[in-house]
């Protein structure tokens, strides 16, 4: 049934109103929902709602609540989408069915960005017509709040009838003897100490590139539809490949032999031909992808897209500071400092460049054009300090060449200086890049960039 109008509706001569459109489309023969409420009061609109969750068991259909929308398209197109939902409608939820069951136990669990998250081992029950026997706690936070113990009962319902929810203790029948939960200090994968940043709930590794565990998680996303989308590499497999030694890393995928995987479980001459052939084909890939698979913390697909689309190359954007960052279309200052950390972090660069030996990273815009050599300037709109003595070019060789490669070269660091350029005996000029948190590039990487861009 039809409960909106998608983008394809904006060639078509409908009227003006939400409530019209449905009219028009159900005139068309598009089934639409039959009980709604058109151009109610807030009042009405209540009203409606508890008529409709009185009578939610008599319908022919599963529910979970009803959606509260702008009459005027007009008014829906002004108020616009946020990045997961429109801001002219809104979902009222009806509350949840709960059940009571037995928690066994609280595993933590390292996701790919380094969280701890704890999540509840069940007693299996059945919570509307669906059998549930895990469900997450979110984080330490979570737990304390709700005071929820190993060997507890606990109420428990599906949050919007989708996702299992621990709602927390029935504390009449807690037996004797249990203790509050007790959060590690250390992770449970790869034994380094955790933190929690400031202002966070959750409580992180900060060990991604030694952490087996979120190299597991980062490989399964690298490798995913929505990113590389490398046939064949699903869970199972990339577990498979872990556990044989094969890969630590996203770079060892594009080390891998046939010899090497034609002695894993399961795993016949064809499938294995299969799986090199789609490795192969993952090696020329749209900047973008590549971007969304590295998987940098809030850093989603639109996010990549936004990004390749502004610097239009991995060069540009690995030296890029937060102040050109920041002035991307769409980046705001939370992706910019998680970006800008990420190329910051001497394991995660390396890393990257070990990618760079073996990817084309390629114009989104079409194919043909490597990001990696003949891509956009690499110190586009970008303004470079130089300062200290460079390996082999003179300071104003330097100066040149960030011109001929679209940047601009100041000699006074300020809030507005994207990189500063340190070679050997900087000295204040790198002092105050420091503080200002403003991007650094020794003079060896210096050279070595301009070198990948000696035909520009």
């Amino acid at each position: 049934m039809a409960h909106g109008l998608g983008e394809w509706a904006a060639s078509l001569p409908l009227p003006d109103t939400h409530s019209h459109a449905m009219h028009q489309l159900s005139r068309w023969g598009i089934p639409i929902v039959a009980r709604r409420l058109e151009s109610a009061t807030i009042d009405q609109a209540w009203a409606f709602l508890a008529g409709l969750a009185q009578d939610r068991d008599g319908l022919d259909f599963e529910i979970d609540g009803a959606v509260i929308k702008l009459e005027s398209l007009q008014a829906q197109k002004i108020a616009g989408h946020l990045s997961r939902a429109p801001r002219f409608a809104m979902a009222f939820k009806f509350p949840a069915q709960e059940v009571t069951t037995r928690l066994l136990a609280i595993e933590v669990q390292v996701g790919r960005t380094g969280a701890l998250t704890p999540v509840a081992r069940l007693e299996p029950v059945s919570v509307g017509g669906v059998l549930v026997s895990n469900a997450t706690l979110h984080n330490p936070g979570e737990i304390a709040r709700k005071d929820l113990r190993e060997g507890d009962m606990v109420w428990v319902r599906r949050a919007g009838d989708v996702i299992p929810e621990v709602v927390g203790p029935v504390l009449s029948r807690r037996p004797t003897g249990l203790v509050p939960f007790a959060f590690p200090q250390r992770c449970p994968s790869c034994g380094g100490g955790v933190v929690q940043p400031p202002g966070e709930a959750v409580v992180r590794c900060p060990s991604r590139q030694s952490c087996s565990a979120q190299q597991r998680e980062v490989v399964c996303h690298f490798v995913g539809r929505r990113a590389m989308d490398i046939d064949g590499l699903g869970e199972k497999m990339v577990d498979q490949l872990f556990e044989a030694g094969l890969v630590r890393r996203i770079s060892d995928l594009y080390r891998l032999r046939f010899e090497d995987l034609i002695g894993l479980d399961r795993q016949g001459p064809k499938s294995v031909q299969n799986l090199m052939s789609a490795i192969e084909a993952s090696r020329e890939a749209p900047l973008s992808r590549f971007l969304f698979g590295l998987g940098i913390r809030h850093v989603g697909e639109r996010t990549a897209q936004d990004l390749a689309q502004a610097f239009g190359s991995l060069d540009a954007l690995m030296v890029a500071g937060l102040d050109g960052l920041l002035a991307a279309p769409d980046v705001g200052p939370v992706v910019s400092q998680a970006v800008f950390d990420f190329f910051r972090d001497p394991a995660e660069r390396e890393e990257v460049m070990r990618l760079g030996q073996h990817l084309r990273l390629t114009n989104d815009q079409g194919p043909g054009r490597s990001y990696l050599r003949d891509g956009a300037l690499p110190f586009s709109g970008q303004t470079v300090v130089l300062t200290g003595a460079l390996p082999s070019l003179s300071r104003d060789d330097a100066a040149n060449r960030v011109v001929r490669l679209g940047g601009k070269v100041t000699g006074s660091v300020s809030a507005k200086t994207s990189l500063v350029v340190a070679g050997e005996a900087a000295g204040s000029k790198l002092d105050r890049a420091m503080s200002l948190g403003i991007r650094v590039m020794t003079g060896e990487e210096f050279e070595s960039l301009l070198r990948t861009h000696d035909d520009d």
